[in-house]
């Protein structure tokens, strides 16, 4: 039986020279006053193998937070820890703006990476994203934001979020660098990268892919529907012959693809960041890993 081969555990940052883990650990529901619990997670996720740690400045207020609390508490963790430093590639985003709701402008964007730089209490943002694409900015602007951060050596690459592959080719355009990095919703019930070109431009231009809600948003925890039943059945199977969750098995679907999407994680809870390397465990042949994709879109392929 021939199955897919996994990821290594560790993989480049595009073309950016960065090396970064296959798994990386995300902070929208990083929250609250606890240094303690704030660095027991990072330390956990740390110790899981994970070096890629991604945030944004809007992660904050949904949890009942302020805009950029979730880089707040993060710079908390660094100053307390500083040495953890060492072992991260830093990943954030900007661009959006509460009630407005999208702002890319050149001044905008030099004023929240300014703002993000402080917040963590950092030098230097490894990864930074454009979080959604701004309608009323033209991409050469962008990129000229961009550009003049990276030789102010505030950021050391630059990548997109929510971005068509038309929208990131436009702003890819009018950059110095190439951009090193998509962030698309992809799980096993949110598939619309593997159809809509993404996937294949990422893999064209050696574009790393960094998949958030890998769990589809607690839906494959909990299925809601008949399509999202028929999934986890298929992923129990797996994990259940590997010896691994569910979570695992959703995993491992993702990163079988040829792009090597990067899961991103965001358990907040320690003892089930520790189980993140349980996602290298599954193989999948062909055949199983196409059964899921039929299951989700629910019709077999021609």
């Amino acid at each position: 039986m021939s199955y897919i081969a996994p990821p290594p555990p560790f993989r480049p940052l595009g073309s950016s020279g960065i090396t970064v883990s296959s798994i990386a650990w995300g902070m929208w529901r990083f929250a609250g006053d606890d240094l303690t619990a704030a660095r027991v997670r990072v330390e956990a996720a740390l110790s899981a193998g994970v070096t890629l740690f991604d945030t944004a400045d809007i992660y904050g207020p949904d949890n009942g937070e302020p805009f950029g609390a979730a880089e707040a508490l993060f710079g908390r963790v660094l100053r307390d820890a500083p040495h953890l430093r060492d072992s991260m590639v830093i990943a954030t985003k900007g661009g959006i703006s509460m009630g407005v709701p999208y702002d890319s402008s050149a001044v905008y964007l030099t004023r929240a990476i300014d703002d993000s730089l402080a917040r963590m209490g950092i030098d230097k943002i490894d990864l930074y994203q454009i979080h959604r694409p701004d309608l009323l900015t033209h991409p050469q602007e962008v990129a000229r934001a961009l550009d003049d951060a990276i030789s102010a050596g505030k950021i050391s690459a630059v990548g997109v979020s929510n971005h068509s592959p038309a929208q990131a080719a436009a702003l890819a355009a009018f950059l110095t660098l190439p951009l090193v990095s998509h962030q698309p919703e992809f799980s096993a019930l949110h598939t619309a990268p593997l159809f809509d070109g993404l996937l294949d431009q990422a893999m064209e231009r050696g574009m790393t892919v960094l998949a958030w809600s890998p769990l589809a948003g607690g839906q494959l925890a909990d299925p809601r529907d008949e399509r999202g039943v028929a999934v986890a059945a298929l992923l129990d199977t797996k994990a259940s012959e590997a010896g691994v969750s569910r979570t695992a098995a959703a995993l491992s679907w993702i990163m079988a693809h040829p792009a090597r999407p990067i899961p991103i994680v965001g358990t907040q809870t320690p003892a089930r960041i520790a189980e993140i390397p349980d996602a290298f465990t599954p193989r999948w042949t062909r055949t199983e890993w196409y059964r899921v994709l039929e299951a989700s879109i629910g019709e077999r392929l021609p």
